[in-house]
């Protein structure tokens, strides 16, 4: 078709008012590392939540792998890619970086066939369900009324917070979150919870038993994702899903996981981009699993869509405050649901005044 010309990367950070926490983080801003791939007078656009190294590592090793190719070959690109990494490792931020310029590529391609990506890819549904995800451990009450108010106002029929305060110190307040957010939600909406990986698994298996009498239906992350026999462990006597996946960079973690979990999350900016995530998706498929899109609502919404074993995408606090000041064209959340743009690509350009969060 015609060659790839320009690769170019930026790192941009969105501060908060004040830090976030989950049972075993806590943060005070969110860094966007975007890609743009340039042919013919157009432009693709990717991004992955990273650090500046990310940017850093696309610029000095990524970009030569990919100018010059034809626009058509975005799995030839990502093999020679992933190939350049192999040395210093080809997972984590790596990963994140070869997925910010495989969503740029993929987009690039996209509008030069002027097409919409999840047309390209082959539309399974024409909207992608999402649930409201954020509920982190440092909110007040008030603040997390106000969450749920917003997720109720879209829509949203699943609700998810975080537990496993400090490493699973606190399961009295972990619970009484619990309830309290049953009781803000109402009836009809499903009751989701996410530890990070914070609980034992003694305290996971005790956890998880009440959040079944408290008909929680998501346990995601109980105990940490490289912990395979205790995920297996919980998943046999929990009633709630076992679900994990969001740090896996390729087939190969995904296939690990499989057997282990009710449900694979899969992040399109982690997973080798909209190539790893279709990839994964499939192994899912043969092993009868469901795949959840895990944050970056917006970039997930084109790939989301053409899957059949798609439960659901998480539409991630953080990610829906960042994604309207770093793009135009956001798949709009109704009804639950994010409604597909119809442009050519997944639709999102950067916004004309993103520049002033660029820190790189």
């Amino acid at each position: 078709m015609s060659a790839i010309e320009q690769v170019e990367a930026a790192c941009y950070q969105f501060p908060l008012d004040e830090p976030e926490h989950d049972g075993t983080l806590s943060w005070s801003a969110t860094a966007a590392v975007t890609v743009t791939v340039s042919a013919v007078g157009r432009t693709g656009l990717g991004w992955s939540y990273s650090t500046p190294a990310a940017a850093r590592l696309i610029a000095d090793l990524l970009a030569e792998h990919v100018r010059g190719r034809d626009v058509l070959d975005v799995p030839a690109g990502w093999a020679a890619m992933r190939g350049a990494v192999r040395n210093f490792g080809n997972r984590g931020l790596a990963m994140q970086a070869i997925s910010a310029v495989d969503i740029a590529w993929w987009d690039l391609k996209a509008q030069l066939l002027e097409v919409p990506l999840a047309g390209l890819f082959g539309r399974c549904r024409d909207a992608v369900p999402v649930y409201g995800s954020g509920g982190f451990t440092s909110l007040t009450d008030e603040q997390l009324a106000d969450q749920v108010a917003g997720w109720a106002a879209a829509g949203c029929r699943g609700m998810k917070i975080k537990i496993g305060q400090d490493w699973g110190s606190d399961v009295d307040r972990d619970l009484a979150r619990l309830r309290r957010l049953a009781e803000l939600a109402g009836a009809g909406v499903e009751l989701m919870v996410d530890a990070n990986g914070g609980y034992s698994i003694g305290q996971a298996r005790r956890v998880g038993h009440q959040l079944d009498e408290l008909g929680v239906v998501w346990f995601e992350e109980p105990v940490s994702s490289d912990d395979l026999a205790g995920l297996a462990e919980l998943r046999g006597v929990l009633g709630c899903d076992v679900a994990a996946g969001e740090y896996a960079a390729d087939g190969y973690e995904a296939l690990r996981l499989l057997p282990v979990v009710d449900c694979l999350q899969l992040d399109v900016t982690r997973c080798g981009g909209y190539t790893g995530w279709l990839r994964c998706a499939a192994l899912a498929q043969a092993y009868n699993r469901q795949v959840s899109g895990h944050c970056a609502p917006a970039l997930h919404a084109p790939v989301a869509a053409a899957v059949e074993n798609l439960r659901h995408v998480e539409w991630f606090a953080d990610h829906a405050r960042v994604e309207p000041l770093l793009v135009d064209g956001l798949p709009e959340v109704r009804g639950g649901e994010l409604r597909l743009t119809g442009a050519p690509g997944h639709g999102m350009r950067l916004r004309a005044d993103a520049g002033r969060w660029r820190i790189s």
